[in-house]
């Protein structure tokens, strides 16, 4: 790490802070530029909202910064004890299922929100891009996730959703109690006991995957847009 007074212009890593994606300030390296010992983070590069955070709560995208699951909550109400990683997810269990990719995007946390949806059934193809107007990152992940569901028309189908959000899947995979946004988690567990068979899925942000990318710019699209 760096000590940088950020006069020279920065480059800009994507990484995670408390669960929701950022860009940080790194040098040419890819080492954190640190101003009395804090690291520069945004939500949104064309923004001009910036934060000072300690290096040691920023990390790579898709690393777990979660808090352990309570010993007494074993089971979902979708009946999975976990999300499962897309690496498990074969390409004939996507060709028989409803596959739903969700990204929520948010220029400062709270700020202008946006999701964005793609949906997939065998030729089938679908994709949702909304503002939300002011909302956190982790409401723009759960609004993601519920109009996801709420397009699909057939709930006898199966559904794999894959989504990047440890806090979202956290709260409908692994039965983690709601703190805050207790009436907007509770309508997607209702939501998703209606399908006949649901799976969550966790995948790496920012990792590759086409459909998850273009989930991505659509939210971000959204938001910049105003759509």
């Amino acid at each position: 790490m760096t000590e940088s007074s950020l006069k020279d212009h920065p480059h800009w890593k994507r990484m995670q802070f408390k669960g929701n994606k950022v860009w940080m300030a790194v040098d040419a390296q890819e080492r954190p530029l640190l101003q009395n010992g804090k690291a520069l983070i945004k939500y949104q590069l064309d923004q001009p909202h910036e934060y000072r955070v300690l290096p040691k709560s920023v990390a790579p995208v898709g690393t777990s910064q979660t808090p352990p699951q309570s010993p007494a909550v074993k089971k979902s109400r979708t009946g999975s004890a976990k999300a499962a990683s897309a690496a498990d997810v074969t390409p004939e269990a996507c060709a028989e299922a409803i596959c739903i990719y969700t990204d929520g995007a948010c220029s400062g946390n709270p700020g202008p929100a946006g999701i964005g949806i793609v949906l997939r059934y065998k030729e089938k193809h679908k994709e949702i891009s909304r503002a939300l107007g002011t909302a956190t990152n982790n409401i723009a992940e759960l609004e993601a996730i519920r109009h996801g569901l709420l397009a699909v028309k057939n709930r006898k189908l199966p559904v794999i959703l894959f989504s990047d959000s440890s806090y979202a899947l956290g709260l409908l995979s692994q039965g983690w109690k709601a703190k805050k946004n207790t009436e907007l988690v509770e309508e997607i567990r209702r939501l998703a006991a209606s399908f006949a068979k649901l799976r969550f899925v966790k995948v790496k942000g920012h990792a590759g995957h086409p459909d998850n990318e273009r989930a991505d710019r659509l939210a971000v699209q959204a938001i910049e847009n105003g759509a």
